[in-house]
């Protein structure tokens, strides 16, 4: 397959994920069936709220096509998250939890938008603040019978959207500017609308 067709491609599959999220009937906290079904749910919740998809997805996308260390700042991330989803389930609370999830999609979306580097450190540092807000907002809403698996699955899915996105990056790599910058500037849009 050639490179032009596999951007088309990814782009097409990274453009039905909103779909996935508006698709999704549940409430907040997932039902327990057990524990698959508790997997199940906690594995489908970032594909329910947009600023979580985007922000998951614009970050590999970013960690791709400005870093030779791609899988640094997604795997903070995810830690991160894990590690904040554990505070939230114990009730403990972070001032500002939505204005930072905003304002990660604000500076994720500067990020791919303008291709802009950074120490690797320095990103993965980044994308762990971020992704501690991220982590108490996805706690808070899946306590409850099975939240181990719930949070298993939340973390799988996690690690899923950030390969999409590192996957949509390098086929992206090399290819014509505009599509990332474009997709960077509507995450950053979105960000700055969620701030109003």
């Amino acid at each position: 397959m050639t490179r032009p067709r596999l951007a088309r491609l990814l782009a097409l599959a990274g453009s039905a994920l909103p779909l996935l999220a508006a698709a999704h009937t549940g409430g907040a906290a997932p039902h327990d069936h057990g524990t698959l079904s508790s997997l199940a749910a906690g594995f489908s919740h970032p594909f329910t709220g947009l600023d979580h998809l985007a922000a998951m997805v614009a970050l590999g996308v970013w960690s791709a096509m400005t870093s030779r260390r791609m899988w640094l700042a997604p795997v903070a991330f995810a830690s991160a998250l894990l590690a904040g989803a554990l505070l939230g389930l114990a009730g403990l609370a972070l001032p500002a939890v939505e204005p930072m999830i905003a304002t990660s999609l604000l500076v994720l979306g500067l990020l791919v938008a303008t291709g802009r580097q950074l120490p690797a450190t320095a990103g993965a540092a980044l994308a762990a603040v971020f992704a501690l807000f991220h982590g108490v907002a996805h706690g808070t809403e899946l306590a409850g019978p099975g939240t181990a698996a719930a949070v298993t699955g939340m973390v799988a899915a996690t690690a899923l959207l950030h390969g999409a996105g590192i996957g949509l990056g390098l086929a992206l790599r090399g290819t014509n500017r505009w599509l990332p910058r474009l997709a960077g500037a509507g995450v950053a849009v979105f960000g700055l609308a969620l701030l109003a």
